[in-house]
Formats: C-alpha cells, sequence, structure tokens
C-alpha cells in the first residue's frame, strides 16, 4: 500500500498498517518526515505534480510488487479571511489538498483498474460541511475533495475499486497545534464536540484500516465524518 504524506495522520496510518502487518511506502516531501520510518520503504517526492505522483506510484508497484491500497494525508491550511486571502495562498492550498489528490489517485487509480481490485481512502474535513470562517482556500479543497471521491467511486465501481474518504474534526496534530494553543481556542472547539473532546490521529487509524480492508467491499463513495459528533450541532 502507498501512504501519501507524512505527517501526523499520515504517519499514524502508516504505522497503523505497519503494525497489521502490511507492506508500506511511504511518500512525502519531507526527507525529514520520511527519516522517522528508516526501514520502511519511501520515496521523497513533490506531490503537488504529475511526475512526483506518477513516481510515487510506480516506486511503491516496485517496491510492493503492485499497489491495492492508497491513503492520501496530505494538506494543508492557512487561516484568514477570505478578503485576505492572497492568490498564491488559494493555489497553493489547491494544488496540495485537492490536485494532490487527483493526479496520485489518478495514476494509482490505472493500476488498480487495469487489476481489477483497489481501496482508495482520502482524508478530508468536517470542514468539507461545516462554514468555518478563515478557511475559504482549504474548506474548497475539501468540498471539491469529496466530490472528486464520490466521481471517481462511481467511475471505478465495476472494476472492483473503491473510493471514500475520513473527515475528521479538529484533531491534534502538527497542522492544528499552533492554532488550538491560541489562548481559548482548544476550550472553544472542545466545547462544540457533543463527546466532549478533541480528536487523535488514533481515532482514524481504525476507519482507514476498515476502509482499506476486503470487509468494506460495498461501501464506496462515502465520506465518513470521525468528528465525535461535531458535525451534529
Amino acid at each position: 500500500m502507498l501512504v501519501a504524506g507524512a505527517g501526523g495522520i499520515g504517519a499514524a496510518c502508516a504505522e497503523a498498517f505497519l503494525q497489521a502487518g502490511a507492506r508500506v511506502l511511504i511518500a512525502d516531501q519531507n526527507t525529514e518526515r520520511l527519516a522517522a520510518f528508516a526501514g520502511t520503504a519511501s520515496i521523497a517526492a513533490d506531490l503537488t505534480t504529475t511526475d512526483g505522483c506518477e513516481q510515487a506510484v510506480r516506486a511503491a508497484r516496485t517496491e510492493l510488487g503492485g499497489l491495492d491500497v492508497l491513503v492520501h494525508a496530505v494538506g494543508i491550511n492557512h487561516r484568514v479571511p477570505v478578503l485576505d486571502t492572497l492568490d498564491e495562498d488559494w493555489d497553493r492550498i489547491l494544488d496540495v489538498n485537492l490536485s494532490s489528490a487527483f493526479r496520485l489517485g489518478r495514476a494509482a487509480g490505472r493500476i488498480m483498474v487495469d487489476a481489477g481490485y483497489g481501496r482508495q481512502i482520502y482524508c478530508s474535513s468536517v470542514s468539507s460541511l461545516l462554514a468555518h470562517p478563515d478557511h475559504g482556500p482549504y474548506a474548497a479543497s475539501k468540498g471539491g475533495l469529496n466530490q472528486l471521491v464520490r466521481v471517481m467511486a462511481r467511475e471505478w465501481a465495476a472494476s472492483g475499486v473503491t473510493v471514500n474518504a475520513i473527515a475528521p474534526g479538529y484533531v491534534e496534530t502538527a497542522l492544528t497545534t499552533a492554532y488550538l494553543d491560541r489562548p481559548g481556542v482548544r476550550e472553544h472547539y472542545t466545547g462544540m464536540v457533543p463527546a466532549g473532546r478533541l480528536g487523535t490521529v488514533d481515532d482514524l487509524t481504525g476507519p482507514v484500516l476498515y476502509l482499506a480492508s476486503r470487509q468494506s467491499a460495498f461501501v464506496t463513495g462515502h465520506v465518513l465524518y470521525v468528528d465525535g459528533g461535531r458535525t451534529l450541532v
């Protein structure tokens, strides 16, 4: 399997699959993140480019003898109001969060459709559904990702390939920690979660393992909200 993104959620998923006995290749542009997985197959690749995505998929197929599972956990955010959002920030967030999913999913999809089997899992967000302020490009990228997942699922279902997404609420990762550490922010968001706490990366690995399994063969085109009930209120 190929895990795209060696940061918080991607790293947790890679660890969970390794513990389950899976053969894993991890792709990330950040070589320091990859170094944390010494002994595990990896490739440094720019996943915002077609070449980078195709290199990662080729490496996974070569190293692992095929490619049956893709986990896409690549994402960035920049919290500013829409009126203050620069063109370059918009372009960068859409490239990293959405275009990388399209390019990597397309490259992996070609192999999976030909093989007649595959599982693709993408990391969306509750921001794809909720209108959080200061999340314009991020929310747009995750909303677009949800619909991309649905279209790929529709096109590849007859070929034995499922495509799904998980949509976490606020999870303690490197992407969110600095923001959550601001005075009152963690308490504010915790108060919006019926479960009474924020998420952890370990809350996400079970759903991802299920969606990657043969037991999920009849589940495709779904966005699974893993949010402690955040989207209920």
